[in-house]
């Protein structure tokens, strides 16, 4: 029989075994509901989302994907019913407070594709900004849910179907021979035409195998080649000329006195440029000598007021070119003496008398 001192000892011994226990089992939930330490100060932030469905308290909170705290609460505020109502509450851990800003954007996210929703912090682009606060609003940022995706899909579905049924009715009516695509896939006229075209195809090319007809002795006969190859080594020929600087092509092409002649006809040119330019010369003093420029102008002047009055037929020469007088009268004496003319080769006897008189 166990002492009465044996058993208190024992009951003792398992009482401190179940307080053991429970503390061990405390602290080990204490760290699977995402605490980051028992000593690290936690700062409360609060983010606004339109809707949380999915998202639960004790939700993990991460940032760039690591876990930093757990959502705390979740609710729906009233005094923001036009804007985005629902408020979640997060308790994050100080330890990455580097990484944490007041811009820093909060979206719910989803692990995976049937995973959880949890809060994912961004800080992407707003680093040096001005570290997160405990109190402080972070910004928010949708992303596309399971179910506006599924929503998409629907839409995108019925889309298809619509295309489907559209497809069905046109490949309905092509098989009935109806519409252009019909007539090609049923016509039997149509594909009677194309065996006698084929037909007529591999003839041709029958007779071209055997080098009938102007493309059979085209393709078949060594003529052709032969010719080619002749012309082919004229042009290396003549190609080996040029290179050599003989004949006339060669000599333009590599003799350098072509080159100087032009360089030394270009200099020349510049230069009765500059000369004609600074008014040196009888050319270069036609150019720029102005009072030869108002004698010009006066001179073409006269001379146009001049085409003026023969054209209005004043004066004598404008008489002359206006006049139709002096064209019928000119006209007249070249008829006359045309007639005269031809009398006389007609009757020569009467104007060619020679007369011989004896005193």
């Amino acid at each position: 029989m166990p002492t009465k001192q044996q058993l208190k000892w024992s009951q003792l011994r398992v009482g401190l075994t179940v307080i053991f226990a429970s503390l061990m089992l405390a602290f080990l939930i204490f760290l699977m509901t995402g605490a980051q330490g028992l000593f690290v100060r936690k700062i409360k932030l609060r983010a606004y989302f339109d809707d949380c469905s999915g998202l639960r308290v004790g939700a993990p909170v991460r940032l760039q994907g690591v876990d930093i705290g757990n959502v705390t609460a979740i609710r729906v505020v009233p005094d923001r019913s036009q804007e985005a109502p629902v408020e979640v509450t997060m308790k994050v851990s100080t330890k990455y407070g580097f990484g944490l800003y007041k811009k820093s954007k909060a979206t719910l996210t989803t692990a995976g594709v049937l995973g959880e929703e949890f809060v994912n912090i961004d800080s992407i682009g707003v680093k040096g900004g001005d570290p997160a606060t405990n109190g402080d609003v972070l910004p928010t940022e949708t992303q596309p849910q399971i179910s506006d995706v599924v929503q998409s899909s629907q839409t995108t579905l019925q889309n298809m179907q619509v295309l489907l049924q559209r497809t069905d009715r046109i490949l309905n009516f092509v098989e009935s021979g109806k519409g252009d695509i019909g007539k090609l896939i049923y016509d039997d006229q149509l594909y009677r035409r194309l065996n006698s075209t084929v037909a007529q195809l591999e003839q041709l090319t029958n007779e071209v195998s055997t080098g009938q007809g102007s493309v059979g002795k085209l393709f078949m006969s060594d003529e052709l080649y032969n010719k080619a190859s002749n012309m082919i080594d004229k042009l290396n020929a003549t190609v080996d000329e040029i290179n050599s600087a003989q004949g006339t092509v060669g000599r333009l092409i590599k003799d350098p006195a072509l080159y100087n002649n032009a360089s030394e006809a270009v200099g020349r040119a510049n230069r009765l440029m500059g000369n004609i330019t600074a008014g040196k010369g009888a050319l270069g003093r036609f150019v720029s000598d102005e009072d030869f420029a108002h004698k010009l102008d006066n001179t073409v002047t006269k001379l146009s007021d001049l085409a003026d009055k023969i054209d209005s037929g004043d004066g004598s020469l404008g008489k002359l070119v206006n006049d139709p007088a002096l064209y019928n009268n000119a006209n007249r004496m070249l008829e006359e003496t045309r007639n005269f003319v031809q009398a006389i080769r007609e009757h020569p006897k009467q104007y060619l008398t020679i007369r011989l008189q004896i005193f």
